[in-house]
């Protein structure tokens, strides 16, 4: 049987911003990952893939195994190593330590220039994620309520990365979450990320579903179309739990029946509630 692979971004689309996933959540993706694999890929980092939605999935170690994991916008992949017991990277597109320097110190001015440096945030504003440097406005840790009011319709970020764009133009600068902007090596995005795993694990672009909450043209899920992939489009971690209680039931349908259907075969049109 063709292995399949269910992939995710996390922020807005499997939890909110910097939030555990909810038990439902959880619970549908424990039952998928008997019949599929399943990729988390964030502009986030990897101990936040894994405190938001790993280690609050009802699994045996058995399962582990199918999940991928792929912070930074992609530029990392991770897998389970059954006898180590750790998370090690597959692959890898780090930044160097001097362009790490530079993307802080562009960053940095920018931001204050276009006042939108905060000067009592909660938390750091420039976080080194190995593959990406991300600016957090309020800060990494600020509650979650303070970031979706802070630029709900992305006219901060925008403003702030079109500045960015021409001054670090050898670099990827992309809004992130909804406070942040991510800085990576050209070309890293969730499409090359994908992409990567797509070949790592010997599958086809009609062997991936991926979901995403920022799919319209310009947000950081889109590249992914690029790779012909199918996608579902969602408006929150709600909207993912209907779409995934759907594809359970036709994937335990289907696999008693005559095996698992290709990944996007799966693809639905999901009314939003």
């Amino acid at each position: 049987m063709r292995r399949q692979l269910l992939a995710f971004d996390l922020d807005g689309t499997l939890a909110e911003s910097k939030s555990p996933i909810g038990v439902p959540t959880a619970g549908l993706l424990a039952a998928l990952l008997e019949h599929y694999d399943v990729c988390v890929i964030s502009g986030g980092s990897l101990a936040q893939i894994r405190t938001q939605v790993v280690e609050l999935l009802p699994i045996d170690r058995r399962r582990l195994g199918r999940i991928h994991l792929l912070p930074t916008s992609g530029s990392r992949c991770y897998r389970f190593d059954d006898a180590t017991s750790a998370w090690v990277v597959r692959f890898s597109e780090d930044l160097t330590d001097a362009d790490k320097r530079r993307i802080v110190d562009v960053v940095t001015a920018a931001a204050k220039d276009l006042g939108l440096w905060e000067p009592h945030p909660t938390g750091e504003i420039l976080e080194d994620r190995g593959g990406q440097i991300t600016f957090s406005a309020l800060g990494q840790e600020a509650p979650t309520a303070l970031k979706y009011a802070w630029d709900p319709d992305g006219a901060k970020r925008e403003r702030l990365r079109s500045r960015l764009a021409p001054l670090l133009a050898d670099f990827a600068v992309r809004t992130g979450g909804t406070t942040s902007i991510d800085v990576t090596r050209q070309g890293v995005d969730k499409a090359s990320g994908i992409g990567k795993l797509a070949t790592y694990l010997g599958l086809a672009a009609a062997d991936i579903l991926f979901f995403g909450d920022q799919l319209q043209a310009g947000g950081n899920d889109n590249p992914v179309r690029s790779l012909g992939v199918d996608c579902i489009s969602v408006r929150d971690a709600q909207d993912t739990v209907v779409a995934l209680e759907s594809i359970l039931a036709v994937a335990e349908t289907v696999s008693r029946a005559d095996g698992m259907p290709p990944a996007s075969a799966l693809t639905i049109r999901h009314r939003r509630r």
